[in-house]
């Protein structure tokens, strides 16, 4: 089935007459006297926004594969939610009306303070985290109170890791399928766990430290393979995505993003929509010499899958070096996105969002999957908000771009030319080897970076963390080392127009404009949750909080520990009721500031954050803890 959606075909009435609301802790209710009067139900507009199985709750998760699981709202068994990407849930206990009650259920330190990204994971009546390096695995018991650690996994990655991982320490979460916990370590292993005991399954050694190359990004299974990207494009790594078998990790096929069509597992069955893309060996002929050998385009950030179609969508980074003039060419397969066959690797078509990298516009961010009303007809499409400062709502079956529209202000591009799908640079604004280009819109963090968007099929709209970024850019000679960072450009980072360096947007992809926006003294770093009419994301300086989905009218904020980039997610606990959880954890490629002390009078710390970000320090700390919230606390 797929995990897309439609219109909604006709509307819902649910009338709740409420008594007392039960005292309890997360595993035990002590009074309840409650009547519930419902008329009518909720229709799905497709598949995915179904009720939640009662048999994928009854499993407790052990046999159930996700592709039913990522149905059930109760459970949240993948990074972003469903093979959709939307990071949309049904449940709706938590309402506009009473969010305002919601308090601290419980918490956890985790005793790590790099960059807290991932969210966690919950599977029957156990919660799954992994933390940043050292990338251990705890399970919590959701029946007791407080949620107890069941077991923990420690998978001791090697701490030389440390010192070649390009933006911090973090990891992007795990993946559960038929009763295992898949996660990635620093130092590039994949591993999968038994679920129920912590027991270790299978190790596979991916990476090689010694080259640059990390892995951070969630995996994803699909149709018993598990996939996994490398991370270390500023270390002139090539770029792969992985299948693993998920019941002994060996490997099934390796796509590679640049090099000969063999490699990139290029076919007779690859028709991209462009002509730019089709040819042979692209991913040779459009670099100098022997430079897509150490051309970047590595994975790691986010994946999609489409079950009807039965594609798998997923981007690569920037190519290497920064410095463009180093590497004249489309420079293939990089900054860009694959649709490829799942079994075999075999890629279906492709689309380069930024040929020629000019700006570190990696290609990485999620592909949400809907079914869109375009122009008086159903569209089965994929959104991205790109690093480029553009939406793209494209035809995810052929990779044609029914539109790409500015979401911040743009002045290093002008669009795309829809009839070749190519990007338009703007002349004035590419980078030179030597000489200082200012004032270029957006930064190379980009519009926005890996922080996760969610969409809503009920409100239509797409909910966007991301930046307002703008810099100044001065590309460099630089010479390949292995293990060495490998980028060719000095940069500073500035606020875009109106000064604020973050906003919250909620998109009307199929209008092309916002719906409503929220300005933020900082980038926003954190994921984004929509949970019937309510959606959260959290702020740098620790805030956790929740809005209007329609409005976007603040309704409730609580002060965390430390700077909020953790990615929130929902579940319904043993007790029946609706929580979110989210970690807080300064870090990440901006957080680096906080987490590595570094010293903001030099504008060009951590690759150009410290012109930006002089004030974090001031407002936040070190951290780790995860948070878990629901209405009413834990009373």
């Amino acid at each position: 089935m797929g995990t897309h959606f439609s219109e909604w075909s006709r509307a819902c009435i649910i009338t709740i007459v409420m008594g007392i609301r039960p005292q309890r802790t997360i595993g035990s209710v002590i009074v309840a006297v409650t009547l519930f009067t419902i008329t009518a139900c909720q229709k799905p507009t497709s598949d995915t926004l179904q009720q939640s199985p009662t048999s994928a709750r009854a499993l407790d998760g052990r046999l159930a594969d996700p592709a039913s699981l990522q149905q059930d709202d109760g459970q949240w068994v993948m990074s972003a939610k469903n093979y959709a990407a939307t990071r949309f849930s049904s449940l709706n206990e938590i309402t506009p009306a009473n969010v305002k009650q919601m308090g601290v259920a419980w918490t956890f330190s985790t005793g790590v303070t790099a960059g807290h990204e991932g969210p966690p994971l919950v599977v029957g009546d156990t919660m799954y985290l992994v933390t940043p390096w050292p990338n251990i695995l705890y399970a919590f018991d959701l029946t007791k109170p407080g949620a107890p650690i069941k077991w923990q996994y420690d998978p001791k990655p090697l701490g030389a890791a440390k010192g070649v991982a390009c933006c911090d320490l973090v990891n992007r979460g795990a993946a559960f399928a038929n009763g295992s916990i898949f996660f990635n370590t620093l130092d590039g292993r994949t591993i999968a766990v038994d679920a129920k005991t912590g027991k270790e399954r299978w190790v596979t050694q991916l990476t090689d430290i010694n080259r640059g190359e990390t892995m951070t990004m969630a995996p994803l299974v699909v149709k018993g393979k598990v996939f996994v990207g490398n991370s270390g494009g500023e270390f002139g790594v090539r770029g792969w995505l992985t299948a693993l078998n998920a019941d002994n990790g060996s490997v099934a096929w390796r796509a590679y993003s640049t090099g000969p069509d063999k490699d990139v597992l290029i076919g007779p069955n690859f028709k991209p929509h462009y002509d730019a893309d089709r040819g042979t060996d692209l991913g040779i002929t459009t670099w100098p010499g022997e430079a897509w050998r150490i051309g970047g385009g590595t994975v790691w950030g986010w994946l999609s899958y489409d079950p009807e179609a039965d594609l798998l969508y997923y981007g690569t980074s920037n190519p290497g070096p920064w410095n463009p003039e180093q590497r004249p060419g489309d420079n293939k397969w990089t900054a860009g996105m694959f649709a490829r066959s799942p079994e075999t690797g075999e890629a279906r078509w492709f689309y380069q969002t930024s040929p020629h990298d000019l700006y570190d516009h990696d290609g990485v961010n999620e592909m949400v999957l809907a079914d869109l009303q375009i122009s008086g007809g159903t569209r089965k499409v994929l959104m991205r908000a790109d690093r480029n400062g553009l939406l793209y709502v494209m035809d995810r079956l052929t990779g044609e771009v029914l539109s790409a529209t500015p979401f911040v202000p743009v002045n290093s591009n002008k669009g795309v030319d829809l009839k070749t799908g190519r990007l338009i640079p703007t002349k004035e604004k590419e980078p030179k080897q030597g000489i200082v280009v200012r004032d270029i819109c957006p930064s190379a963090p980009g519009a926005k970076d890996q922080q996760p968007m969610a969409f809503s099929p009920k409100t239509g709209l797409l909910y966007i963390p991301h930046n307002n970024i703008c810099m100044d850019f001065e590309g460099m000679a630089v010479s390949y080392i292995a293990g060495t960072p490998y980028v060719g450009a000095s940069v500073v980072y500035k606020a875009g127009p109106g000064g604020n360096r973050g906003f919250f947007t909620a998109w009307d992809p199929v209008a092309g404009k916002p719906r409503w926006q929220i300005k933020e003294s900082f980038p926003v770093w954190s994921g984004a949750l929509v949970t019937g009419d309510v959606v959260f994301y959290g702020t740098m300086e620790g805030w956790f909080k929740a809005v209007d989905a329609n409005t976007g009218q603040p309704l409730w904020q609580f002060k965390c520990g430390s700077g909020v980039i953790g990615h929130p997610m929902a579940f319904k606990g043993p007790d029946g009721h609706e929580y979110i959880a989210v970690t807080a954890g300064i870090g990440g490629w901006p957080g680096a500031i906080v987490t590595a002390d570094l010293d903001t009078r030099d504008a060009t710390a951590a690759n150009g954050w410290g012109g930006l970000l002089g004030d974090l320090k001031s407002v936040t700390t070190k951290g780790g803890m995860l948070y878990v919230f629901t209405v009413g606390g834990g009373k």
